[in-house]
């Protein structure tokens, strides 16, 4: 199978008070179905966790002309691009009931060697996944344009942040987010959200955090106690709700 497809309906922990699909459910959702398409795909476990290698996703874009809402039933595809090199391109799409397109992404995923923390060439692992030659290859994502990030506090990871690499889940990075940005902002609804991982946070880790809020966005950059950048992350907000 070269498209992996999944139906579901959101339950309560998948949105938030406005009922709206949470942003850091839609990264965990992107990040199961890139999971289990890849074992179904012969490239699981197996093959990497269970050998010292470590999924880990890079950058993510993802356009939405409508977030569900709770108790929708959706459906959500996802398929390979052709391999760059160090990289491997995914793509999804999300559908409602009646077949409109919600939203599409685009991400870059490498692998990484569990003790020396470097990102891996597959093919000298055997790793190696097919483009879907009937799916399009949607623009690969962008880094994310970032203004002046004016505003400075500290965080310090919780366990809770950590995931199975042993690392600040991304989908963490988006919670992250939501906690800090204006109410108001985060009242409008999402249209856009560009993201890229340059390093890794673990648990304890302090990180300097700079953001910047506009009226129809919100940005954010994180930085590790040695001061290199672990991450950058812009979410665009629909304009005049």
């Amino acid at each position: 199978m070269s498209t992996y497809e999944q139906q579901f309906t959101l339950r309560s922990s998948d949105v938030d008070a406005a009922r709206r699909l949470r942003m850091s459910a839609l990264f965990s959702l992107l990040q199961e179905a890139a999971i289990a398409h890849t074992t179904e795909l012969g490239m699981g476990r197996e093959k990497t966790l269970d050998k010292g290698l470590l999924w880990i996703v890079t950058r993510q874009q993802i356009k939405i002309a409508r977030l569900p809402g709770y108790d929708e039933t959706v459906t959500l595809l996802s398929w390979p691009g052709e391999t760059l090199h160090l990289y491997f391109p995914r793509f999804f799409r999300l559908t409602d009931a009646a077949g409109e397109t919600l939203l599409e992404a685009s991400t870059l995923w490498a692998l990484m060697d569990r003790d020396s923390r470097h990102i891996v060439f597959p093919e000298e692992h055997g790793v190696q996944i097919e483009a879907d030659p009937s799916e399009p290859a949607l623009p690969l994502p962008a880094a994310p344009r970032l203004p002046e990030l004016s505003e400075e506090r500290g965080f310090t990871v919780p366990y809770s942040y950590t995931d199975l690499n042993g690392h600040m889940n991304n989908a963490r990075y988006a919670d992250l987010s939501e906690d800090i940005m204006p109410p108001e902002l985060r009242a409008k609804a999402v249209r856009e959200i560009a993201a890229e991982y340059g390093g890794e946070a673990a648990e304890g880790e302090k990180i300097l955090l700079k953001t910047a809020a506009g009226e129809d966005y919100f940005a954010m950059a994180g930085f590790g106690e040695d001061g290199k950048r672990l991450f950058r992350l812009r979410i665009d907000r629909a304009k005049g709700e």
